[in-house]
Order: structure tokens, then sequence, then C-alpha cells
């Protein structure tokens, strides 16, 4: 599956074809035999996923040691975590059990990230409909931390929660927010931040929810001119330090974008629960390989370069076979029945080293381009 994930397969039949097709070069990919389709399904289907989210925990554990720390949050020696959650739309008539909408179905994955390493430390995959503040139910938050969220995480029985744990948070508030100035903190004139509150809640309900004092900080950015207001428990951070730490936040963005770029998680090789969550920890596994890689090797390519090298390095022992057959006189042809475009490009590759001929067919017409062929090198002889 990792494999798989590397190469870009789209299916467990494509997996399983290109695996065979690299022979006795598998045990480059560490892999001895390969196992039939229906081997491989029937493993999706029923191996339990919690092998592989303790394979990708226990992987963490090891990188968040030896991964390089973001030089901001070294220098403040603070350990801080952003938690948000993305959206991965699914077929209602293939994942019946997944539905969102009237016709549509989908999950949703609800990730923390460890902004100090950049890596994931914790995932949990539920139902589209699940609300996002809910995961929040799920996570022991560790004293003197920071946690970051948007705005769709404000709950302050929750935040009470954390406030309790002797953890702190930093979110954007609300604009319809009911709350007091208790005190107004000095701010620098001419300065990014305009406005830094002691502030108290006045709602009836949010006032019980959450009885303590808050931080409520005006910001607006150098770069862009964007205001924020932001809503931490830390009362005596600096607020230009707040405002950074929510920065950070952005580093949670892009592991979603990365992995919905340049992982298979968006086209599934199962259809049961398990299989999907399965497939969800496989390639976390590999977002933390990837970049354990780049540090151990010292690489300077981005994780994007280094996926895609990956991508064709796995598989650059079949082409110097190719260029052995081609050296013997042997031409190779290919007769093409699917449209991945990873595929589609190795096969042409392919075929320009070996002179041979592609040919992008389908079920109809494969049996006419192979009697074509045949005839084609008879008349030859």
């Amino acid at each position: 599956m990792i494999f798989a994930q590397i190469t870009g397969r789209s299916s467990l039949r494509e997996t399983v074809t290109c695996l065979r097709a690299l022979g006795s070069r598998r045990y480059h990919c560490g892999i001895r035999a390969t196992p039939a389709r229906s081997t491989l399904a029937e493993a999706n289907e029923r191996r339990d996923f919690r092998i592989f989210m303790d394979t990708a925990l226990s992987m963490i554990t090891a990188a968040r040691l030896e991964l390089p720390v973001d030089a901001d949050l070294k220098r403040l020696n603070i350990q801080a975590f952003a938690i948000d959650s993305t959206t991965i739309d699914l077929c209602l008539k293939l994942f019946p059990w997944a539905q969102f909408r009237r016709r549509k179905g989908g999950i949703k994955a609800h990730v923390m990230i460890d902004l100090n390493v950049g890596i994931p430390v914790f995932m949990r995959v539920s139902h589209a409909k699940v609300s996002d503040v809910s995961v929040l139910d799920q996570i022991v938050f560790q004293a003197g931390a920071f946690y970051v969220f948007d705005r769709g995480y404000v709950d302050f029985a929750r935040f009470h929660r954390i406030q309790l744990a002797g953890a702190s948070f930093v979110t954007r508030a609300k604009r319809k927010m009911d709350f007091r100035v208790r005190k107004r903190l000095s701010v620098a004139p001419g300065g990014p931040i305009q406005r830094d509150q002691l502030v108290r809640l006045c709602g009836p309900k949010s006032r019980k929810l959450y009885p303590g004092l808050l931080r409520r900080i005006r910001y607006t950015d150098p770069e862009t001119g964007k205001k924020f207001t932001f809503l931490t428990n830390h009362l005596t951070f600096d607020a230009l330090l707040i405002a950074l730490l929510y920065r950070k936040r952005w580093k949670i963005e892009l592991l979603f974008k990365w992995m919905k770029q340049h992982l298979h998680i968006k086209a599934f090789f199962g259809t049961t629960p398990n299989a999907v969550k399965t497939q969800l920890w496989i390639a976390m596994l590999v977002y933390v390989l990837v970049h354990r890689l780049k540090h151990r090797h010292g690489l300077t390519q981005t994780p994007n370069d280094i996926a895609q090298i990956l991508s064709i390095t796995v598989i650059e022992k079949t082409l110097q076979e190719v260029a052995a057959c081609r050296k013997s006189g042997i031409m190779i042809n290919t007769f093409m029945l699917a449209r991945d475009r990873a595929l589609v490009e190795f096969v042409k590759r392919m075929s320009e080293i070996s002179r041979g001929k592609a040919y992008f067919t389908t079920t109809m017409t494969l049996g006419q381009f192979i009697l074509m062929d045949f005839l084609k090198r008879k008349t030859r002889k």
C-alpha cells in the first residue's frame, strides 16, 4: 500500500500489475512476492486499521525527536499544536455508510499537527456531518502547551477544560461575542497591535461556561492589511507572539493541500470504513517518511520534489531491464488499457527506451490491436 501511495497507483489491480512487472526487482522495495489482488482487497477490508495507526504513531514519536524544530518556537521554548479538519468527498453509491448530504457522501479527517516539527500527531476520521469542535473531547491537552484553532472551534465549555488542564489556546474571536472590557493593556503606537484587552464574557450562558478572564487582541497584518481579532487565555504573553502563533497555524492548511495533491486520498482502494481509514493512515505514514528522508540525508529538495523522485526511482530497475532487452535486440510492444497519467508516462518512457510501440486501447478493441501487431511481425519475417 505504501508502494501504491508513492507511485500514484489508482487501484489495487494497477498496484498488483506494477508489482508483478518489477519481477525479481521487488526486493528493492522490500517486497518478496506479488500478492493477489483479492488478497490485498480482503486485507484492506478486514485487517484492522489500528495496526497502521499504531505504526504511524510510533514513527511520529521517533520523528518528533529527530526532525528540526521551528526556529521561532525554539527561541520561545514552547510547545505548540494546531487543530483543524478537512472534508473528503465520496461517491454515495459506493460509500452508503458515509452519507453527507442528500446525494453526496463524505468523511472528515480531524488532524492535530505539531507546529514545532510540522508533522501530524493525532488524526480521527468521522462522518462529514460531525462538527469540528467535537474532536476536542478526544484530545488530552498537555500542560504548558499552546493549541491554535480557527473560529470554527470556539466553544467556551471546551476552552474552560483547556484552561483547567494548564494549557493555552489561541483562536479568532467571533464578531458578535458578548463581553466586557476589564482592563486595557498598553500597545505601541503605530504598530500592528491596535488593541490588547482583558475581557470577561457577559452572555447568560457563556459567562457560566467560561467564568475566567480572556485576552482579546486586535491585530493588523503589515503585509496584507487584513485585520484579525484573536482570543486567548494566556494573559502575559507578548501580543505579537500570539499573532505569530496563529500565523503558524497555516502549516496545517499546507499539510492538507500537500496530502491531497501528492498522496492518494481522494480515490480509495476499498469501500468499507476500515479500508478508508487504513488508506488515510498509510498516507500519513508516507508523509512522515518523506520528511524523515529529507532530514536524514540533508536533501535540499522540497517534500513535493522528493515524492516525485521516489515515484520514478521505485520503478527505475524496470526501465534498466527494458534497456537490456533493447541491447539484446528484443523489442517490447505494450497494450495499454488504463489511463492513469503516471502509468501512461511510464509506458511512453518504456516504449522510447525499447523502440517499441504503445497501443492505448480499450477492452473492445484490444483483440484487434493484438492481431494487427501479430500480422505485422509475421509479415516482416
